[in-house]
């Protein structure tokens, strides 16, 4: 793993991007550091339904927690709300959008943290106090409906960096990943298959969108779930 992360930094500085396979993940979180992965893992049956998409007709399920890091750590802040600009999100910007909260903060989620907290500084050293956001998301896929990990089409967060987090893939094909320079142009694409398999993004220079998924069965349920976790630079502005 020595290797490993200067390799990752260096990718990031130079694509904008990078895909990590879940061996190496799971090396990077440190396997035996995680024992409550399994109750996890199993917190995404628990999701609330996104009544915001549902109201266009699109069907997702999440939660949603707010930490602030620094060099004393990582604390969990008082429930709030998600906000993007219109500028970031076309579909749902500007509406501050409450969610019920993340309620599996154990080791595995704190493994995760730190690990963003640590990869994420080490590209920008000089940012001393970073506003992180977690999300958990189910994207649900049915007979007659594409589910859509990316409903408001390829974007950026309106963040620094991003951290996607395959948690486990029930009967879907396709959602691949693609990674967009500003002017539209293809820089990559992969697709998030194992538990463990990651996206690392800089938002700030690349944009990004995964495709819609379908069931492989369609009498079955169907569904993609992935970790999102945001880091942005808190500024004197934000104060």
């Amino acid at each position: 793993m020595s290797l490993v992360l200067p390799a990752l930094h260096e990718q990031l500085r130079q694509d904008g991007f990078a895909f990590v396979a879940a061996g190496t993940m799971q090396e990077l979180l440190g396997a035996g550091s995680l024992p409550d992965w399994a109750v996890f893992a199993a917190s995404w049956n628990e999701l609330a339904p996104d009544t915001y998409l549902a109201s266009v007709g699109r069907h997702r399920r999440r939660r949603h927690a707010v930490f602030s890091a620094d060099a004393e750590g990582i604390r969990r802040l008082a429930h709030q709300p998600h906000y993007q600009s219109k500028t970031y999100n076309t579909l749902q910007g500007d509406i501050r959008r409450w969610f019920e909260p993340v309620t599996a903060e154990g080791p595995s989620l704190r493994r995760i943290l730190d690990f963003c907290h640590g990869f994420f500084g080490a590209l920008a050293p000089l940012v001393t106090h970073w506003h992180v956001e977690v999300h958990q998301f189910r994207i649900e896929a049915r007979a007659d409906q594409a589910g859509e990990p990316t409903p408001e089409g390829v974007h950026r967060d309106g963040v620094d960096y991003v951290l996607v987090l395959l948690v486990g893939r029930t009967n879907i094909e396709s959602g691949t990943t693609t990674i967009h320079a500003a002017d539209g142009h293809l820089l990559g694409s992969f697709t998030l298959t194992r538990p463990f398999d990651a996206a690392l993004v800089d938002d700030a220079r690349v944009f990004h969108g995964v495709t819609g998924v379908t069931p492989v069965d369609p009498t079955q349920p169907a569904h993609r779930d992935v970790l999102v976790v945001t880091f942005r630079a808190v500024t004197e502005s934000d104060a």
